[in-house]
């Protein structure tokens, strides 16, 4: 949209309310330390910083704010008699673009027939392609109307799951046929506008009048919707297991936090007034809010969350990380939040010394970087055009405090990371250090072993894709050298602003859907030689498509031994209703999309995943965390619970004594003998990034076999090996490291 004068005059009203003040450097601007007294208030200043952070974002925030919108509500209503025609149009598309932000569907739908309503008189006036921005927001607008009346208020296990069957059917119809009728104009005018021409079908499905009632050009053919491996189907039960909290994008951890060997689920919200949720699982099978006695009631926001024994007290801690996409106005602080070992936390963010300056950040990674047996943090901020961020690396001193060393150590990258993973990638015996950076070159910084690191993404031939989001780090071919995904996410500058090309990143998402050139950025699997070299094998692999992935997540889905991946697709536009994407890694030699087959469809937003046993039956669910950026678009998150096969799996908890107590770092090697051939698997305890993250303990799918032969860890900072024989099928046992050469197993507590 051309931002008129009633549009500036808000930007500039907005600018005043900024937590900057007037005149501040923009690129060369670093935020002032954080104003704090004795060592005693410090506890009770992060949930009050919190509070007030989530009172300004009630009034400023580009996603959830109000304030914009109560200004452009009292400038139309007090200018509307006296507006020109053009100016009416623009104002009304603007203020429905917020009052659509913030969930105030039927007042979006008002002022965009408003708007619609003057075409005609403007024929000739403004160009088609503003006057057909306009008729696909109408259109836009219903189509959110719908979804809110049914796939959110009479949400079923269907709801959203492309193809969209009949249980999937919405009941009330009124949104979804008002949404076809204008999609059906927009390409009358334009039969090129492949947004509009998706959303007419996929609108259609949520009728039931599909492909029957679809015109023939405009309709995409029932087996695109259908093409992908067979794959037993995955059913959401989120709701039967008390996990279907709605919410806005936001980080997922599962692990055990209270040492009962039962994994917990902990949800943060981008909404900063949204405490956290910690959800544990009761005797019913139920999980239930326990944030209250956890402590985390005063823990608001968090854009994702990363979880690590920081301190080496044997229990599992909490990072939380803020203000990712917000730029100058995003500086909120992350909080480090240390458990007793019950499950109860403590802020220690301060103490700790990573909250005396605060950047914008979704993405951090743990790992020892040093090889001095406790865990280094790695935080990659976003440095955009008008805010300096650069990342940070905070050295463990081992006494609970952490120095930020990333100058000294050459990592502070100067630009909008989005995720980031820690890996041995040349063997050496160093974890290398990988930052997934959005419209910039990626870094791989080479660990000299001296405290210092070298940028080689460049000779690595790592450096692209150019604009990059998720990232995953696994051995996906079986060789024992760690594998790179890294997901290509295209998409227009400044997505919370209503521009009439703004559609042109989810044009590209369905121009690949339906093998239509297009130049946007495809996600990369470079196949690592455990050199440091990488090459890229993405076609060969059937990855030559365009996917807004905001997450990447391993698992093994079949239990086959052969690690798959997980696409979580997001766009802030309403409009971007496009589907998860699940990989089946077939052998070892590629992916095969079981999407379709298998239920991963889902249309909803989603900014993580996680893959952990749920229902404990001993395969691994997949946890979808689902919700936009934008205030009104809130959803439940979806549980894919899997329906199992005859193959078979151990878990390994490790324990690390001399190297850090989570193991981060350990590799372990597992020999089997499934289907009459011999197979060495690979895995690698690592630290979360931006996309979710599962337990750190491994389940290991081995396939047929009735046992794995013989396991070796690796454990990281002694460089000693631990080998324990005959680990049968079914078996979950813990390793502590020892001090010799092996050390025997001890069961761990399964509760089924």
């Amino acid at each position: 949209m051309r931002r008129i004068a009633l549009a500036a005059s808000v930007v500039a009203t907005l600018a005043g309310c900024s937590r900057e003040p007037a005149g501040t450097p923009a690129a060369s601007a670093t935020p002032p330390p954080v104003a704090h007294t004795a060592d005693a208030s410090r506890t009770r200043y992060m949930p009050a910083l919190l509070r007030r952070i989530a009172a300004e974002a009630r009034e400023t925030s580009l996603f959830t704010g109000e304030r914009s919108a109560h200004i452009l509500r009292d400038e139309l209503s007090r200018r509307r008699a006296t507006m020109s025609a053009r100016d009416r149009l623009r104002a009304c598309r603007w203020l429905a673009f917020h009052e659509l932000r913030l969930g105030n569907i039927d007042a979006a739908v008002a002022l965009l027939e408003e708007a619609n309503a003057l075409l005609p008189e403007l024929a000739g006036k403004i160009d088609s392609t503003e006057a057909n921005a306009a008729r696909f927001d109408l259109a836009i607008a219903y189509l959110r109307l719908g979804e809110s009346r049914n796939c959110v208020a009479l949400h079923t296990s269907q709801s959203c799951i492309l193809p969209i069957g009949p249980g999937g059917v919405h009941q009330d119809q009124d949104g979804s046929r008002r949404a076809m009728a204008h999609l059906t104009e927009v390409l009358a005018h334009d039969p090129q506008h492949l947004s509009a021409r998706w959303l007419v079908n996929v609108a259609a499905m949520t009728v039931g009048d599909y492909p029957h009632a679809v015109p023939a050009e405009q309709l995409i053919p029932p087996e695109r919707f259908t093409t992908g491996a067979p794959f037993p189907r995955f059913t959401d039960v989120a709701s039967e297991l008390g996990l279907d909290a709605r919410n806005l994008a936001g980080g997922v951890v599962i692990d055990d936090f209270d040492g009962d060997d039962v994994a917990e689920v902990i949800v943060s919200s981008s909404d900063p007034s949204v405490p956290l949720r910690y959800l544990v699982r009761g005797a019913d099978g139920r999980y239930r809010d326990r944030a209250t006695e956890a402590g985390l009631a005063d823990t608001l926001g968090g854009a994702s969350l990363v979880q690590a024994d920081h301190d080496g007290d044997g229990d599992l801690d909490l990072l939380v990380l803020r203000g990712a996409w917000l730029q100058r106005t995003g500086r909120h602080p992350k909080s480090l939040l240390a458990n007793d070992g019950h499950g109860r936390f403590t802020d220690v963010t301060f103490e700790a010394g990573l909250g005396e300056v605060h950047y914008p950040s979704q993405a951090a990674a743990w790992a020892d970087y040093d090889g001095d047996g406790d865990l280094d943090l790695y935080v990659g901020n976003e440095w955009s055009d008008n805010f300096a961020a650069p990342s940070q690396l905070f050295r463990n001193r081992g006494d609970g405090t952490f120095q930020d060393v990333a100058e000294q150590a050459g990592v502070r990258n100067e630009r909008m990371a989005k995720a980031i993973a820690w890996a041995d990638f040349d063997s050496d015996g160093h974890p290398d250090l990988f930052v997934s950076n959005l419209n910039g070159a990626n870094r791989l910084y080479r660990n000299q072993g001296d405290g210092t690191f070298t940028d080689v993404a460049e000779q690595a031939g790592v450096a692209g894709p150019w604009a990059s989001f998720p990232v995953a780090v696994a051995d996906f071919d079986e060789d024992g050298a760690l594998d790179l995904f890294v997901g290509g996410y295209t998409a227009a500058h400044e997505p919370w602003t209503p521009r009439d090309d703004q559609r042109r990143s989810f044009d590209a998402v369905v121009a690949s859907f339906l093998d239509l050139p297009s130049d946007a950025e495809r996600p990369r699997l470079l196949l690592g030689d455990g050199r440091g070299a990488f090459r890229d094998a993405s076609a060969a692999w059937g990855l030559d498509r365009v996917v807004l992935a905001a997450a990447a997540s391993v698992g093994d889905v079949d239990g086959d031994g052969f690690l798959d991946l997980h696409l979580a697709t997001a766009y802030p536009g309403y409009e971007a209703l496009m589907p998860n994407v699940l990989l089946r890694n077939d052998g070892g030699t590629r992916f095969a999309d079981v999407t379709a087959a298998g239920g991963f469809g889902h249309l909803q937003k989603a900014h993580a995943a996680a893959f952990a046993d749920l229902d404990h039956d001993g395969d691994q669910d997949l946890f979808l965390h689902t919700g936009g950026m934008f205030a009104g678009d809130a959803f439940g998150n979806a549980v894919l619970a899997n329906p199992g096969n005859a193959n078979r799996s151990v878990r390994v908890r490790l324990v690390g004594t001399t190297s850090n107590r989570s193991a981060i770092g350990a590799r372990l090697s597992a020999e089997i003998v499934a289907d009459g051939r011999r197979r060495t698997l690979h895995r690698t305890v690592a630290s979360a990034s931006s996309s979710g993250a599962g337990p750190l303990a491994q389940t290991i799918g081995i396939g047929s076999a009735a046992k794995i032969d013989t396991l070796t860890v690796h454990w990281p900072t002694t460089g000693r090996t631990q080998v324990v024989q005959e680990v049968p099928a079914g078996a979950a046992i813990v390793l502590t490291e020892p001090g010799s050469a092996s050390a025997p197993p001890r069961e761990m507590h399964q509760s089924r």
